[in-house]
């Protein structure tokens, strides 16, 4: 998958693991893709994470659900695990492996999204074969709060340098503000606790959606 099908699949981008979330995890990715969420990245990391045989069986059940709900499915940062599975692509952050050695790794079978937080590492990702950029944290964040968010220019400075790779913005979005990152340009929004621990995670994800489409079409418009 590339080009435009690719940006409109990662356009509301849900990521968890079971230590996100008290919901079931199947549960809960059905309630998220019915409020309009298309791609699942499974991040089984943290305090409390399953290990071992376990976290193989639920990332293929969630797999599973992935492809009967019509979304493409990621796995953060384990090539081994995705291939396994039989994922659509692997994510991996900018202190994991390195962008060349997981496209060695998978060749054409699996996407390769990557995390960045600058131009420069824009660069040196989609030089390496990237199919998409994870750009943030674009906003405060606890998940990462040793990271300072990058702010919304970024969107555009990546733009300007040449990347035409889908941008998703990470860190800190929710139903209040996934519009701001759409209107500065990004193809997509990815978010963990504003659904995982939503009390409604359908009208949760729903109302990212939303605000995704508002966002987009306000750049676009622009």
């Amino acid at each position: 998958m590339k080009g435009e099908d690719l940006r409109a699949a990662l356009r509301v981008y849900f990521l968890f693991g079971t230590p996100d979330t008290p919901w079931p995890p199947e549960a809960l990715l059905e309630a998220a893709v019915r409020g309009g969420v298309t791609a699942y990245q499974f991040r089984e990391k943290g305090p409390g994470a399953l290990q071992g045989e376990r976290r193989l069986r639920l990332a293929r059940s969630l797999r599973d659900s992935a492809r009967r709900l019509g979304i493409l499915f990621f796995v953060d940062d384990d090539v081994d695990l995705a291939l396994a599975v039989e994922a659509d692509g692997v994510h991996v952050g900018e202190e994991d492996l390195s962008v060349a050695e997981v496209r060695r790794r998978v060749g054409d079978r699996l996407l390769v999204g990557a995390s960045c937080a600058s131009v420069a590492c824009a660069l040196r990702a989609r030089d390496a074969g990237a199919d998409y950029l994870g750009v943030g944290p674009v906003f405060p964040t606890p998940i990462k709060a040793e990271k300072r968010p990058v702010g919304l220019e970024i969107f555009g400075e990546m733009r300007r340098a040449g990347i035409d790779l889908p941008l998703v913005a990470i860190g800190g979005i929710d139903a209040h503000n996934a519009h701001l990152p759409a209107r500065a340009g990004a193809d997509g929004v990815a978010f963990i606790r504003a659904v995982a621990r939503a009390r409604d995670p359908e009208e949760a994800a729903r109302a990212i959606a939303e605000a995704m489409r508002r966002g987009r079409a306000e750049f676009t418009q622009g």
